[in-house]
């Protein structure tokens, strides 16, 4: 498998937490303001998650987002929204198993931007990384999550256990993952996990940050 540099990158395989934002579970607050305090708090990874807005609100949601992170040189990531996510400039675009083929996205956006693709099963793992256009991987859901509607059961630690020990694409562990469970999920091989209702629907979203990152750094 030959990979491509691409720019954004650096901040993605050398950091700890990847944040999604989820406006539903926000306390009230927008994805604009989310973002500002995960940006406040020294997340280097932000993907944009939105499901239930009209695309004209997600383009200028998003093109905010974008100047706010690129000020930051934090590594943006669309979910889902090829076209969105090529309007704004963003870092990547993250795609799930029924979304549009990642080859075809490749074509799309080029050698420049970041592709990283959600997987189940070892079968789905196998696959993204022999694509050859697949920059990372998703590896969950870890636990059970009611966060997005409709993913599978939670696949536990075995399918994780399987990708550090066969495979070295690039993976970040989603799903259910929270700061009491996230030393195992690490303890698993797991460098780079995702987080969503325990930051956006936190109180103080700097504070959590801090307290996941003191429970990471426990021995």
């Amino acid at each position: 498998m030959v990979m491509v540099h691409r720019p954004g990158m650096t901040n993605f395989l050398t950091t700890d937490i990847y944040a999604l934002t989820a406006e539903e579970y926000s306390m009230g607050r927008s994805n604009v303001e989310v973002v500002k305090l995960l940006i406040k708090a020294g997340i280097k990874v932000i993907q944009y998650r939105e499901k239930n807005k009209q695309a004209g609100a997600m383009y200028e949601e998003c093109l905010t987002i974008r100047n706010l992170t690129k000020q930051a040189r934090v590594t943006f990531i669309i979910n889902d929204h090829v076209d969105l996510a090529l309007l704004v400039g963003a870092d990547g675009i993250h795609l799930g198993q029924e979304d549009l083929p990642p080859l075809k996205v490749r074509e799309l956006i080029g050698n420049e931007m970041i592709l990283g693709l959600s997987t189940h099963t070892p079968e789905q793992a196998k696959a993204a990384a022999t694509l050859g256009c697949v920059d990372y991987i998703g590896v969950g859901p870890v636990f059970s999550t009611n966060t997005k509607k409709g993913v599978c059961q939670a696949v536990g630690f075995s399918y994780l256990d399987y990708i550090v020990k066969n495979l070295d694409i690039p993976f970040v562990a989603i799903g259910g993952i929270k700061e009491h469970n996230i030393m195992e999920v690490k303890r698993h091989g797991a460098n780079i996990m995702a987080l969503i209702t325990e930051l956006v629907g936190a109180a103080d979203i700097p504070a959590k940050v801090r307290a996941i990152r003191q429970a990471l750094n426990k021995q």
